[in-house]
């Protein structure tokens, strides 16, 4: 009988990839384990950049993809896509019979993952549990802890947290996150390594970025979707005022982000915004390091919270999709307020500090899951702890 344990990851959208592309790595090489990838969700559409073919071109073999994203990005398509994932992941299970199925962080499309590897008894492993935002990010991050067996977190605090919600000690690993693995090595170098227009195209102007430019991501918030459009709207008029060269990046395909993408084209056509050009995704490693050499990044997503603050990269967080996240020193939150973006930008680019944190690993986080994917014991059962 081997000894090789297959180890089943799903990916669902462009941030999953960069996050685990380490763990996938350090599994892919590992002489006991066998890398079962499946590609589902918006990882595979085009409108939200195709990671798939960033997966493809890293050498990856995939073993299924999972179509599952309804049309509507509300919160009704959000919970059916759930929906038709169990259905899918749970046949791609049956037939892949992988021995632990990792799922990655908090999006809703996770939970599919989660639950049918729950209900066919196959042991779950978690990275990026027990951290605290706002969205329903916040919910199904803690929901899956509840369904996973082992537990690979991000921080001391995240550690403590799963603990406290009554999971084993013994099975709680504070491995860094893996998306540290790749903000290490992009922070032994300053400069930009490549030319962003011709490597991934966009749209817009081409501002001359030689002098130092702004980065924007910013997704709707679950919670607050009806608001999106408004939302982006004050974002998109406080990058007008500060009129410094911005490379702009598509939201994530959460409920609301019809609002933002509609917001922006309206925007576009009714404003000449000779200072921002458009992005749809990148490789993990080049955004990156764009962000690292960047003035700052603005928006609400994790990367300023997380990456930004080991590559000490000023942040601007917007709203309460990161509410209450650990951060470092680099992020400054503000309201959806256009006027507080400003000024804080504004402030921010007086600074010539940068501040770095390590809050979330040291760069060894996907050699460190991989070992414990390979030695733990397998089980699919537990007990809450009090």
């Amino acid at each position: 009988m081997s000894n090789t344990r297959k180890i089943a990851v799903v990916i669902t959208a462009r941030p999953s990839y960069s996050r685990v592309k380490t763990v996938l790595t350090a599994i892919k090489k590992h002489p006991e384990l066998e890398l079962q990838l499946i590609v589902a969700a918006s990882a595979l559409l085009d409108r939200y950049g195709s990671a798939v073919n960033y997966i493809e071109k890293d050498g990856f073999e995939i073993a299924a993809k999972v179509f599952n994203v309804l049309e509507g990005e509300n919160l009704t398509a959000a919970a059916k896509t759930t929906g038709i994932g169990i259905l899918e992941l749970s046949t791609v299970f049956d037939n892949l019979r992988p021995d632990i199925v990792v799922t990655v962080a908090d999006r809703f499309e996770t939970m599919a993952t989660a639950i049918s590897a729950s209900y066919m008894n196959i042991p779950l492993a978690h990275i990026q549990g027990g951290e605290v935002t706002g969205n329903i990010d916040e919910k199904v991050r803690h929901a899956i802890t509840k369904l996973a067996d082992y537990h690979f977190v991000a921080s001391e605090n995240a550690k403590q947290r799963v603990i406290q919600l009554g999971e084993n000690e013994s099975l709680v690993f504070n491995t860094g996150c893996p998306s540290i693995d790749i903000a290490q090595e992009v922070a032994k170098n300053n400069a930009l390594t490549f030319n962003p227009y011709e490597k991934y195209g966009g749209v817009g102007s081409q501002p001359d970025l030689s002098n130092g430019y702004i980065v924007v991501m910013q997704h709707p918030v679950t919670n607050e979707y009806q608001d999106s459009r408004k939302h982006i709207e004050a974002t998109l008029r406080a990058i007008q005022k500060i009129n410094k060269p911005t490379l702009w990046f598509w939201p994530n395909v959460d409920a609301g982000a019809d609002g933002t993408s509609t917001g922006i084209r309206s925007f576009r056509e009714k404003y000449e915004m000779s200072n921002v050009h458009f992005f749809k995704n990148m490789e993990g490693d080049d955004f990156l390091n764009l962000l690292h050499s960047s003035l700052c990044l603005v928006g609400n997503s994790s990367v300023g919270i997380r990456e930004c603050a080991y590559l000490g990269v000023p942040t601007i967080n917007i709203g309460s999709r990161q509410n209450r996240r650990d951060r470092g020193q680099n992020v400054v939150d503000v309201s959806y307020a256009e006027e507080e973006i400003v000024a804080a930008i504004a402030t921010l680019l007086t600074k010539k500090e940068r501040p770095k944190s390590d809050i979330y690993g040291g760069g060894d986080a996907g050699i460190k899951i991989a070992q414990l994917l390979k030695d733990l014991p397998l089980q699919f059962h537990k007990t809450i702890t009090y």
